[in-house]
């Protein structure tokens, strides 16, 4: 995670405005306090799309999107809006997710009929869930679950999501720590229209990039052989389909160092001489795993 002030004095931060996706009390907007501390506007969004939107046309300065988790894997939403989008990535902070079940005082779980959540918490909390004889409803976000249950008085039914939510709604945590087995992070990108900022030299930096290659045999061992040849660590490769061509792929990969480090920049060079198309998503400081 970085340090607060060592944020602001990066990306030269007064009082900006961050969107995330969701509701307030979203682990998103936890992502976003996390990240650049407490003196920010932090501007809720219907969906990471929103999110990128809103870079675009200049209603906020940055967002906090989530990209992947340790349990329910990649989220595309946000890998198809870098691919799509002009937002530079600037960013990443992991967090540690802990999920609640939240319902009304008084509530026995099982008399539950319903549990509402976003897709991703469902999936981190599918073996609990799958304990529960109660239908299991995706919405938009986790604290939006929470106060559809509250305002629409559900009370043969619980929400998912962080356990400080509860109190903003006037209802009671039924089950804490309800999420898989093992560590729980989601790593969350910092995204914005401001250049990409990998840090002072010497941090540790990582890059990240979308590429797409010819439909052809060795074409991607080809694209990415350069940054094997000068040993550099690739930590990410994820592919989705390219809308434009049926069956083909765009591919997300990340590595370990600045594009302003010249060994950096020669493997994309190559990378490029073989590839279809090259765009990078940004450089940044690696963001630490607690």
């Amino acid at each position: 995670m970085l340090q607060k002030g060592a944020a602001k004095r990066r990306i030269g931060l007064g009082i900006k405005k961050v969107g995330f996706q969701g509701e307030h009390g979203a682990f998103s907007e936890k992502a976003a306090l996390g990240y650049f501390g407490n003196e920010i506007e932090a501007v809720p969004c219907l969906t990471v799309g929103d999110v990128f939107e809103k870079i675009s046309t200049g209603e906020i300065d940055f967002g906090a999107v989530p990209v992947e988790n340790t349990i329910g894997g990649n989220i595309y939403e946000t890998y198809d809006s870098l691919a799509e989008g002009n937002a530079t990535v600037i960013g990443e902070i992991f967090l540690k997710i802990e999920h609640s079940l939240i319902g009304f005082p008084g509530t026995s779980i099982s008399d539950l009929r319903h549990i509402y959540s976003h897709p991703q918490a469902i999936e981190q909390c599918r073996e609990f869930l799958n304990g529960l004889n109660a239908r299991k409803v995706s919405v938009y976000d986790t604290a939006g679950a929470v106060r559809k249950i509250k305002e629409e008085g559900i009370r043969d039914s619980a929400a998912i999501a962080d356990a400080s939510v509860a109190a903003a709604y006037g209802l009671d945590v039924l089950r804490k720590g309800i999420e898989g087995r093992g560590p729980n992070l989601t790593r969350f990108l910092i995204v914005s229209k401001k250049q990409s900022v990998a840090g002072p030299e010497g941090e540790p930096a990582k890059t990240s990039l979308c590429f797409a290659v010819k439909h052809s045999p060795g074409s991607l061992y080809r694209a990415i052989r350069p940054f094997a040849e000068r040993k550099i660590n690739l930590t990410k490769i994820e592919s989705r389909p390219r809308n434009s061509s049926p069956w083909e792929y765009y591919f997300f990969l990340d590595f370990e160092g600045s594009i302003g480090l010249e060994e950096c920049a020669k493997a994309v060079a190559e990378m490029r001489a073989e590839a279809e198309y090259v765009k990078i998503l940004g450089s940044y400081r690696r963001g630490e795993v607690k």
